[in-house]
C-alpha cells in the first residue's frame, strides 16, 4: 500500500509537468497570435495561479455540484459512527461527512489530502445497505483518502479546468480578428476547446480504473470482511448507480459509475466492471 501511495504522489508530479508543457505551448500560440512575445510567461504564471485556486477549491466545488449537505453525528449516527471507526482503524483524521439526496446507491470521497478530506453518500445507499455493506463502501472511500487518490483526482480536475479556460480564451480571442493569417489560430483554438473535455476523460481514465481496484483491496483489508463490499457491489448492480445530477467532471470520484449508460462519457468509463470487482474481492477472500 505504501508503494501505491508513493506512486500516486509521483503521478501528481508527472501530471503537473505535462500540464506545464501543454500550457506553455498554448501560451506561446496565444502570444504569437496577439503579437506579444512577452505574454507567454504571464499567461503561464496566470494559469498556475488559476490551477492552485481551483485545486484548493475543487473539493467544495465537487460537493456543491452534487448538492451534497454536510451532516453532524446527531443527523445520521449510524453513518457517522461507521466513518469514525474506519478512520481510527486506518489511522486517518475523521473526514467531514456529507449526504446527497438521491435514490441511486452511490458514494464518493474528495479533498486534497487526508487532513482536508470528505466522504459523501447518497440517501439511497443508506436505505438499502446493511451495516456490513455500508462499512465496505465507506472503507473503499477511505481507501481513496489513505492512498492519496483524492489528491491526484483533484489535481487532474484543476489542471483540466485551467486548460479548458485557456482554450476558451484562445477561441474567443480569434473572434476579434479578421486577418487571414489568423485562420490557423482560430482552428487551433477551436480544436483546443473541443478536445479539452476529451483530455479530461483521458486523464481521469489514467488515474481511475486501477485506483478503484486498489481502494477495493484497501477497504477489504480494513474491514477484514470482503464479503460486505462484494455484497454492496451486487446490490448496486441490481438497483443501478445512475444519479439524477449528471456531472461528467465529478463522475470519476464516485464508488460506481453515476452516468447514464449509452452516453458518450460511458465510452470512457472511469470505473471497472462491477462483476470484475466482485470477482477480485471473492478471490481475495478465498486466500485469507
Amino acid at each position: 500500500m505504501y508503494s501505491e501511495i508513493t506512486t500516486n504522489k509521483r503521478k501528481t508530479w508527472v501530471i503537473f509537468v505535462l500540464f506545464v508543457g501543454l500550457v506553455t505551448g498554448l501560451s506561446w500560440i496565444l502570444a504569437q497570435f496577439l503579437d506579444q512575445p512577452l505574454l507567454t510567461p504571464y499567461v503561464l504564471v496566470g494559469s498556475l495561479a488559476y490551477i492552485l485556486i481551483t485545486y484548493y477549491s475543487a473539493s467544495k466545488l465537487s460537493l456543491a455540484l452534487n448538492s451534497a449537505r454536510e451532516i453532524q453525528k446527531r443527523d445520521a449516527p449510524r453513518l457517522y459512527r461507521i466513518v469514525e471507526n474506519l478512520a481510527i482503524t486506518e489511522g486517518l483524521p475523521t473526514p467531514k461527512v456529507f449526504i446527497m439526496h438521491d435514490k441511486a446507491p452511490n458514494a464518493f470521497a474528495t479533498g486534497r489530502d487526508p487532513s482536508h478530506a470528505a466522504v459523501c453518500v447518497t440517501s439511497g445507499l443508506l436505505d438499502i445497505m446493511n451495516d456490513q455493506e455500508l462499512q465496505g463502501v465507506l472503507a473503499h472511500e477511505l481507501g481513496h483518502i489513505k492512498n492519496y487518490d483524492i489528491r491526484v483526482s483533484m489535481f487532474a480536475f484543476a489542471m483540466v479546468a485551467a486548460i479548458s479556460l485557456l482554450a476558451d480564451i484562445m477561441f474567443r480571442a480569434s473572434w476579434f480578428s479578421d486577418s487571414e493569417d489568423n485562420k490557423l489560430f482560430f482552428i487551433v483554438g477551436l480544436l483546443a476547446a473541443l478536445l479539452a473535455p476529451l483530455a479530461a476523460m483521458l486523464i481521469q481514465l489514467a488515474v481511475s480504473r486501477q485506483r478503484e481496484y486498489l481502494a477495493d483491496a484497501t477497504g477489504a483489508l480494513a474491514t477484514r470482511y470482503p464479503e460486505g463490499l462484494a455484497s454492496a457491489l451486487g446490490k448496486i448492480k441490481q438497483h443501478g448507480s445512475t444519479i439524477k445530477q449528471q456531472n461528467t467532471s465529478t463522475a470519476h470520484l464516485f464508488f460506481a459509475n453515476p452516468l447514464k449508460k449509452g452516453s458518450i462519457s460511458g465510452l470512457f468509463s472511469t470505473h471497472p466492471p462491477i462483476d470484475e470487482r466482485i470477482k477480485r474481492l471473492q478471490t481475495m477472500n478465498t486466500h485469507q
